[in-house]
């Protein structure tokens, strides 16, 4: 259902940008499904507990791709703010040199957003327990001694 989910969207995007960008995002996603085997299924994804620390030591970014009402609604502290349907117009934002980590409430939305920024050459991730299961993990205790530890690696040198 996700790969579905993924092709029907990038067939979309294709179709809405003309035949020749068409050709060239097809043959991005093709080259990625290519390469698609169980390493890549297993690097693709990562849990609330395993980004943590990543982005504790600065070695990764959260990309909230969930629409703007959303996160006017309910947000982090932290990360960028992405919608998926900005994430082609923005992804000059991203930067190339950490792991691009996307998320949702649960994870439809940044499978797709997961799999448009690996065809186009980021190490990127998406969120299996979602923002949902952020918050859950970051509640109380655990919320601020993660602050904490965000603002340390804010004011360290790299």
């Amino acid at each position: 259902m996700k790969r579905l989910v993924v092709i029907v969207w990038l067939a979309l995007l294709a179709a809405h940008l003309g035949p020749a960008t068409s050709r060239a995002a097809e043959s991005e996603f093709e080259s990625f499904l290519n390469h698609f085997d169980y390493e890549v299924r297993e690097e693709m994804k990562i849990d609330s507990k395993g980004l943590l620390p990543l982005l504790a030591k600065r070695k990764a970014v959260l990309v909230d791709v969930r629409f703007r009402e959303e996160v006017a609604a309910w947000s982090t502290g932290f990360g960028l703010k992405i919608p998926l349907n900005e994430l082609p117009m923005r992804i000059k934002e991203l930067p190339r040199d950490l792991v691009i980590v996307a998320a949702c409430p649960h994870k439809d939305r940044s499978a797709i957003a997961m799999a448009y920024l690996r065809s186009k050459g980021y190490d990127a991730r998406y969120l299996t327990d979602g923002l949902i299961g952020l918050a859950e993990l970051l509640r109380g205790d655990r919320a601020k001694d993660f602050m904490e530890e965000i603002d340390q690696a804010r004011t360290k040198k790299p």
